[in-house]
């Protein structure tokens, strides 16, 4: 008999006990980044677009901008924003929560690019994978100014530069 209560005590002991799963957590979001994002960072956390005055939230794919006299978040740009292409307009990176609460600083720091249109985005990365984040060529001969094989008079003319 004792033999039995033994027994059936260790079952119950034994259902107490689970085995642990370890997790480990890692977050980069490159799958999650949209096609008109820059080359060139793991992770992102939101885009500032000064060209338009707006936030991009990556991980949850809604942008952020101001209406009236507060901040609106949604997954769709308003209608006002239609003539803007988001594949040319400058992003910039920013990974701190709530980035539209310091956006006098964004702008300011910031506003200088908005017109320009010189960024590497992920969808035409894969047509070259030599840009650097910049948007220069790593692999290209001429890319530093002491290696250029032409000089300013005969790249006019489309001759090469002879060192005779």
């Amino acid at each position: 008999m004792k033999r039995y209560f033994y027994l059936s005590l260790l079952f119950v002991g034994l259902s107490f006990f689970q085995t642990s799963n370890a997790q480990v957590s890692v977050s980069i979001n490159i799958g999650s980044q949209p096609l008109w994002g820059p080359v060139g960072y793991d992770y992102v956390r939101y885009y500032y677009l000064p060209e338009m005055d707006v936030y991009y939230d990556v991980s949850n794919r809604r942008y952020t901008y101001y209406h009236g006299n507060r901040w609106i978040t949604k997954s769709k740009l308003p209608t006002r924003y239609r003539h803007y292409d988001v594949y040319r307009t400058y992003k910039v990176v920013l990974n701190e929560s709530s980035p539209w609460r310091y956006h006098s600083r964004h702008r300011s720091s910031y506003g200088r690019y908005a017109h320009n249109h010189s960024q590497v985005i992920l969808r035409d990365s894969h047509r070259d994978h030599y840009h650097d984040r910049y948007g220069g060529r790593r692999d290209d001969k001429y890319y530093k100014k002491s290696h250029r094989k032409y000089d300013k008079d005969s790249r006019k003319h489309g001759r090469k530069k002879h060192d005779d």
